[in-house]
């Protein structure tokens, strides 16, 4: 009897410090918070799914907004291991707020193009097309990367427009476009690239002056800033370049 209480004695022990061992195991593993521009998410997410194959262990969360929204979360106190703006605009705020830890990396650029239903059924030619009658145009707001871009396009070609909204994120535009809510939106070549066959893409030569250059910083409230530079690094390399290649980005 007395081995017997012995034995269930031992097992409990046992399973006490596999548990406690379970318990150490999940502690280890490591977790990085990216903010990233809405624009960037779909390459991104390919970049962070190469990321944990690359570092067993290591989870990737994204949070994607619009690059104007990120900063004032981050202003905010909301925690994160890197920032990655869709311009420097948005980037240098991040700064000023003394929120980065360390000098930006440029990793990216992008331009403007004219999103359309399937077709262009509203023969939609030029940035100037935009200012036709009864055509129902959205835009980015001024404060998104997008919308300055958008703003600069004007201001060089001397045409107004007069969009029937203006979005937080080029998300949001290109949304409006794809459902009909919208006849034409102003959108990154990349976001018309990723939208397939649900929209045409109308390029137009003034966009060439108002090219978007995307920067990404480790930030001081990185929880691991190693894996924070690690992945700034995959982002960097080039691996990470062919990737934000193949949807259409251009060099920095």
């Amino acid at each position: 009897m007395k081995k017997a209480r012995l034995f269930a004695s031992s097992v409990v022990l046992v399973l006490t410090l596999v548990a406690c061992g379970s318990s150490d195991d999940s502690s280890d593993s490591e977790e990085i918070m990216v903010f990233a521009a809405v624009s960037i998410k779909k390459t991104f997410t390919e970049i962070g799914e190469q990321f944990k194959a690359d570092n067993p262990g290591v989870s990737v969360e994204f949070n994607f907004a619009g690059s104007s929204d990120l900063v004032t979360q981050l202003t905010q106190g909301a925690q994160a291991d890197v920032f990655a703006s869709a311009d420097t605009k948005n980037m240098d705020k991040a700064a000023a707020a003394d929120l980065l830890d360390g000098k930006p990396v440029n990793f990216a650029s992008n331009t403007l193009t004219i999103a359309v239903a399937p077709g262009n059924p509203k023969q939609i030619k030029s940035f100037h097309d935009l200012t036709k009658p009864g055509l129902n145009v959205v835009v980015c707001a001024p404060p998104v990367p997008c919308g300055s871009a958008t703003q600069k396009v004007e201001e060089a070609t001397g045409v107004k427009l007069a969009p029937v909204s203006e979005e937080s994120s080029v998300g949001d535009v290109l949304n409006k476009v794809t459902t009909g809510e919208a006849d034409a939106g102003l959108v990154y070549v990349t976001d018309a690239m990723g939208a397939g066959d649900k929209v045409t893409a109308v390029a137009f030569p003034e966009a060439a002056g108002a090219v978007n250059t995307y920067p990404i910083a480790a930030l001081k409230t990185a929880k691991n800033p190693e894996l924070a530079r690690r992945f700034i690094a995959a982002v960097t390399g080039d691996a990470g370049q062919k990737t934000l290649s193949a949807a259409g980005f251009a060099k920095p």
